[in-house]
């Protein structure tokens, strides 16, 4: 269980290894964006990982990463094709970030530094553990820019009519921002917890 846990929190791969910026950065404009996001690295994450951790004895060390490349990138065409043929206007808002999973430095990560070296059962609670963390945090994200960016959370008017929406929390900028206070936060909370 510790396995899955530490990608919740401890070793959250946004606001702690501060892994998968680019679709982090670029897709959160709404909740939405973030949940797909979000799915999709999960997907592409506990696939990869099951690959990786049934092959990993019998795949020579020189041409490892080569072989985990093409295995993420099999399930990076999944999504791809999935979203494209059931959930055509998420796959036209992600746009090319969705192909561009195949070199998110999580997935890659987490199947050479722990799938290749571990069991079966201990790769698959780590790559649902670091892939929901992922999840959490574009969706953490994507609420927050979506809010004060447009007054609304998945189309919904959340703010009074009076509102004046934040249109730098739509853009690049914002989401820097946004993502510097959340770290900030999270870093406050750690310090808090050590010191009890």
């Amino acid at each position: 269980m510790k396995d899955f846990l530490k990608g919740l929190w401890k070793e959250h791969p946004v606001f702690r290894q501060l892994l998968g910026m680019c679709p982090l950065l670029a897709v959160t404009t709404s909740v939405i964006n973030g949940i797909s996001m979000g799915l999709a690295v999960v997907f592409v994450l506990f696939f990869s990982s099951l690959v990786v951790a049934l092959i990993k004895k019998i795949v020579p060390h020189q041409v490892r990463i080569a072989v985990y490349t093409v295995i993420i990138a099999t399930f990076v065409t999944i999504v791809d094709i999935f979203l494209k043929a059931q959930l055509p206007d998420i796959s036209r808002s992600l746009g090319p970030y969705i192909p561009l999973i195949i070199v998110n430095c999580i997935i890659l990560g987490r199947c050479e530094a722990f799938a290749s070296k571990h069991t079966l059962k201990r790769s698959l609670l780590d790559a649902l553990g670091m892939g929901l963390g992922f999840s959490w945090g574009l969706l953490l994200l994507g609420a927050i820019r979506e809010l004060f960016g447009t007054g609304t959370i998945l189309g919904v008017t959340i703010m009074p009519k009076i509102y004046n929406p934040l249109i730098i929390m739509i853009l690049p900028a914002g989401a820097f921002l946004v993502l510097g206070f959340l770290i900030a936060i999270m870093n406050k909370i750690e310090q808090s917890q050590e010191k009890k």
